[in-house]
């Protein structure tokens, strides 16, 4: 077999219709388009939002506005009245462990620790943010925090 010897399956090509071509090609004369009418105008045609003179979908949505940041993380609050409530004294305060108490809701999502509430134990925090009256609180109560890493995607390691 050489080049010159392929040819496409059979059925796989068709040949175009070539319209305007006499009366009987079948698609003489108006070429399939009718008489008259938008339609049969060459550039004719309603736009492909066009809803028959209703007002369309995208003039009565709101245009998009402002910039959306690829890069955002969304971090899942996590308050030290919860916390508290949820482990014993000397635990240790993880997103593994929140998770496994139910406090947060997927396991892979960065967790920020917020200042609500009380603690009234020694507990070790390991979060990946923190506000500053929650790790005074923690830490006033005899606990300590740690910063987790994280990461947005593979591409950009944060810390």
């Amino acid at each position: 077999m050489k080049l010159h010897d392929l040819r496409p399956n059979q059925g796989a090509t068709h040949k175009r219709k070539r319209v305007g071509r006499g009366t009987g090609s079948g698609v003489g004369k108006t070429s399939g388009r009718g008489t008259k009418g938008q339609n049969s105008r060459s550039g004719g045609g309603v736009a492909a939002t066009f809803e028959g003179g209703q007002l369309q979908l995208v003039k009565r949505l709101p245009k998009l506005r402002g910039f959306n940041n690829r890069f955002k993380v969304e971090y899942v609050p996590v308050n030290l009245d919860a916390v508290n409530e949820g482990f014993e004294g000397g635990a240790e305060v993880s997103p593994a462990t929140l998770y496994a108490t139910g406090l947060l809701g997927k396991l892979a999502a960065p967790v920020v620790l917020l200042g609500r509430g009380d603690v009234d134990k020694a507990l070790h925090v390991k979060v990946h943010r923190v506000s500053k009256s929650a790790v005074a609180k923690v830490e006033a109560a005899g606990g300590s925090v740690e910063i987790l890493p994280y990461a947005i995607n593979k591409n950009l390691p944060r810390s």
